[in-house]
């Protein structure tokens, strides 16, 4: 690994300009901002993916490999990417920094605690409850409903066991006794507040409108009213300001904030977005699971609110998840299968004719494993050329920035000067249920939502309350186009059912919770945790 000093440098940042943390970590304050810059406005592409296998089909590893390529090709390069939480790294996927020769460097460090955002985060929210609960307890003027309180804990980790619990019993001096829930922190509202706020007043202003409960009857109780802001405040001081990282190559990454796609917005900072593009002259950025999830929250709810527009959208493809919809089960998916590969290719389809709906230019990336072969990977660019698509296979994890050098070709050929409107989803001062129907037809090729009777009332409260001009974050399975995990490929002739609608009131966005999705979820039978161990001071088995 370079130091950071050097890193740095590349980005035109003096050792002054950054707060190191060790050699190969640094925190950029906010001030850097300020620095003159002459350059063009930075290119910014969105690097996305068709509906995704249990395993990840490598977004983040393909977003580094671009980057490396780009670098190599002599292009001032700056990726904007999210921090890991260890909940995934401690489940099913293991660590969230890329692999093989595409990777964030110190890889083990950025996963676990990294400069303590998550920490700081979690802290932040849970200061929130505890008072929230204080109020209970001596029965405060605010006067709080315990049966009516919105505001859960979480916790950074996968535990099922938190999903819904009791708290306050063992008597009068151990609180309020009443029902409780636990997100994970990738869920918090306190985490997409931090990605969404453009500076230290937006966020201030944000954590004030927090909706935390209400009173007997239908008056609403904010954070502000509880007088915590300013603590949250302090415990956010550092978790605000973005982190500079490397590559495996030495690419400069700015990795800030962790929303997970399904459950929140899954993109991340505004600020490190914002901070990326004034140091440099690309930008690569991506956003959770599939383009039905990060890709449609990166393009309806972050960009009208940081005031983004990318040029050109990357969407990764894999072979493997290509057989997963032609009807391969996973155990399978490493035997060759041209015609499975050829029945999955319509959901690929499906996700580049949503990206062209948004008005943006797409490039196919081909993120090739060892085990597919050239004939399963003839007929996927075959196929999307003969859809007039630009195809570039890549080999990042085994060659790095060498393995992505055609991907690059393809990302400048594509990328225009000057971003082309961009076409949202929906108009902010729609109705909510137009914004629902706009989402799930351009992005999911849904026929409508249809809300249940509980969310029906959850819309009359949010209009009672003013909040129908906030935007919409669906919480949706990542494994299918529609809400139901089984139905694979390109459904046809479905519908949304959202069974709740939670309003987020200081992240600015209403959430849509639809189908069996949690905030919380649970570790596997065989957990990434039974790999992790500490060698001769070493930490090994993570990611």
């Amino acid at each position: 690994m370079k130091h950071i000093h050097d890193v740095a440098a590349r980005l035109g940042l003096t050792p002054e300009d950054i707060i190191p943390f060790g050699h190969h970590k640094a925190k950029v304050p906010l001030s850097v901002m300020d620095k003159p810059n002459d350059s063009a406005p930075a290119k910014l592409i969105l690097v996305s993916a068709l509906t995704p296998t249990s395993a990840g089909e490598g977004k983040t590893t393909t977003s580094i490999g671009l980057g490396q390529a780009l670098t190599a090709a002599g292009e001032k390069v700056c990726l904007a990417l999210r921090e890991p939480s260890l909940g995934p790294c401690f489940g099913v996927k293991g660590g969230g920094t890329g692999g093989g020769a595409s990777k964030l460097e110190p890889s083990t460090d950025i996963n676990l605690h990294f400069n303590g955002d998550f920490h700081a985060i979690t802290s932040a929210h849970n200061l929130l409850s505890s008072v929230i609960d204080n109020h209970l307890h001596f029965s405060s003027d605010v006067k709080i409903d315990p049966r009516r309180v919105v505001w859960p804990r979480v916790i950074d980790l996968n535990d099922r066991s938190l999903r819904s619990a009791m708290i306050g019993l063992g008597g009068p001096k151990q609180g309020q006794p009443r029902q409780e829930s636990f997100d994970i922190t990738a869920a918090s509202e306190v985490m997409a507040i931090l990605c969404l706020a453009n500076d230290l007043d937006d966020l201030r202003r944000r954590i004030d409108n927090i909706l935390v409960g209400f009173r007997p009857g239908i008056g609403p109780v904010y954070a502000r009213d509880l007088k915590v802001t300013g603590a949250m405040m302090a415990l956010l001081k550092d978790a605000i300001v973005p982190n500079l990282v490397q590559s495996t190559e030495g690419t400069p990454a700015l990795v800030h904030g962790g929303p997970f796609a399904n459950i929140a917005h899954g993109c991340n900072s505004v600020i490190a977005t914002r901070m990326a593009m004034h140091l440099a002259d690309w930008v690569v950025t991506e956003a959770g699971f599939g383009m039905d999830l990060g890709g449609e929250k990166f393009l309806d709810i972050k960009c009208p609110s940081g005031g983004f527009n990318p040029n050109l959208v990357v969407l990764v493809a894999t072979v493997r998840a290509l057989k997963l919809h032609g009807g391969v089960k996973m155990k399978d998916l490493a035997t060759p299968d041209v015609d499975a590969v050829k029945r999955g290719l319509p959901n690929v389809i499906r996700h580049i004719e949503s990206v062209q709906a948004y008005g943006k230019p797409v490039v196919v990336a081909m993120n090739r494993f060892h085990q597919d072969t050239p004939e399963e990977i003839e007929a996927v660019v075959t196929a999307l050329r003969e859809h007039g698509v630009t195809v570039a296979e890549s080999e990042h994890f085994m060659k790095g920035g060498e393995g992505a050098a055609a991907l690059a070709r393809a990302v400048i050929e594509n990328t225009p000067d000057e971003p082309g409107p961009l076409t949202r989803s929906y108009d902010w001062s729609d109705s909510l249920p137009d914004k629902l129907n706009g989402i799930a037809r351009r992005a999911y090729g849904a026929r409508q939502v249809v809300l249940t009777a509980d969310a029906k009332q959850d819309l009359r409260r949010i209009r009672a309350l003013g909040h129908e001009g906030l935007p919409v974050c669906v919480a949706k399975t990542q494994y299918s186009l529609s809400d139901d995990p089984k139905k694979l490929g390109r459904p046809e002739d479905f519908d949304i059912t959202v069974r709740s609608l939670k309003i987020n009131s200081g992240a600015g966005f209403i959430v849509a919770i639809t189908g069996d999705i949690l905030r919380m979820p649970g570790l596997p039978k065989r957990a990434s945790a039974e790999n992790v161990d500490l060698v001769d001071g070493e930490i090994v088995g993570v990611g």
